[in-house]
């Protein structure tokens, strides 16, 4: 499927062969188009997301703390918290490019740095702005000579491997809990149910990577679950081939690579609890916050299930929301929790954001020097 493939830009079409991207009307290279965001899904999606927004900052957070005593926390923060912070958001955009290079073996570390800052910004910062994040996430790995078959199967890992990460991790925050002596009960139920889906998913996804013949069962089981909505909506989607493709396309790399493809993950996840961490030390200032490392990883890792609720990019306001919640329910003031959240948000997106859109334009700036490969 991936390797050969076709795709419309402009006057032609591409033509992917495995090496080389061309144009069917010239036989030339032809550079990858950025796709076009789709105006009406692009306001609706923004709508959605301030009406969202709207509610999270006016209507949920006030309740949880007071903004203004929660700005007096930020300001009251010491030199040394606010170099602890810089020194986390420089861990954090560090560790966040290891992912892409694990799951596309032989990348380099800057190429990789380019795309996964610049394809954050455009996920996590525009409404419906997550198929033309794809897009130019493609581009520009085939502006850096990366095959088309290596960046979709790329592209694809790190995709599953966010979803197993967004499943398990609220299963470790439990298990670190019991582990340090708390008494859970109110999240057993929720890392029983993430248990369970997470044992599901990895079964599944062991099963389609083991055999073809597996591979194909597996798709004729979603074919029969598919079918009836696919059926409501005039739809015609072969389940069974689109699993039979996707195992061709990534199981050689999982298979040799899946330990590096775990722990940079795990490694891009501890750069974001890093930032957390520091913020609840900072906002504290000196006072015990009452909260121990482990229950701040656990409301770490309950909320960020809010990024698959697809109300707005990245999660933002409804993982801000779930957070403050959890903090002020493992102990945490109100007011506190409330700024270390504000604190987090600001340091883990607003760097990212930024700097994304510098990568972007830079690579815009640049990307005609490098002539483009599939």
């Amino acid at each position: 499927m991936w390797p050969e493939s076709s795709a419309v830009c402009g006057s032609g079409t591409w033509i992917w062969h495995g090496e080389q991207v061309t144009d069917d009307a010239t036989g030339a290279p032809a550079e990858p188009e950025i796709p076009k965001l789709d105006k009406k899904k692009s306001i609706i999606a923004g709508v959605i997301t301030i009406v969202t927004l709207i509610i999270v900052f006016a209507g949920i957070l006030p309740k949880l703390g007071n903004y203004s005593d929660a700005w007096d926390s930020v300001q009251a923060m010491s030199t040394v918290d606010k170099a602890a912070l810089i020194a986390a958001i420089i861990v954090n955009l560090w560790v966040y490019v290891f992912p892409l290079m694990a799951a596309i073996p032989g990348l380099k570390y800057k190429p990789a740095f380019v795309v996964r800052q610049t394809s954050f910004t455009i996920s996590n910062a525009v409404p419906a702005g997550g198929a033309v994040g794809l897009g130019v996430q493609y581009a520009m790995l085939a502006g850096y000579k990366v095959s088309s078959a290596a960046a979709a199967t790329g592209i694809a890992i790190t995709s599953v491997w966010s979803v197993f990460m967004t499943l398990g991790l609220p299963v470790i925050g439990v298990v670190l809990l019991l582990i340090s002596g708390e008494n859970p009960q109110q999240y057993l139920t929720a890392a029983i149910v993430g248990v369970v889906a997470i044992v599901g998913a990895v079964v599944v996804f062991a099963l389609i990577l083991r055999s073809e013949s597996l591979a194909r069962k597996i798709g004729g089981i979603g074919q029969k679950i598919a079918n009836p909505v696919l059926h409501r909506f005039h739809k015609d989607f072969d389940v069974v081939q689109e699993v039979v493709d996707f195992r061709s396309q990534i199981v050689g790399v999982v298979s040799k690579h899946w330990i590096s493809i775990t722990a940079s993950n795990f490694g891009m996840i501890f750069g974001q609890y890093l930032i957390l961490f520091v913020a609840i030390r900072a906002v504290s200032d000196g006072r015990s916050s009452g909260l121990t490392a482990a229950e701040a990883f656990a409301a770490f890792a309950i909320s960020r299930l809010g990024t698959m609720i697809p109300l707005t990019p990245g999660g933002l306001g409804t993982v801000d929301a779930a957070l403050t919640a959890l903090l002020v329910a493992f102990g945490m003031d109100q007011n506190d929790a409330l700024a270390a959240t504000l604190v987090w948000r600001a340091c883990s997106w607003v760097p990212q954001v930024f700097l994304g859109v510098l990568t972007f334009l830079w690579w815009r700036r640049n990307a005609h020097k490098t002539p483009a490969a599939a």
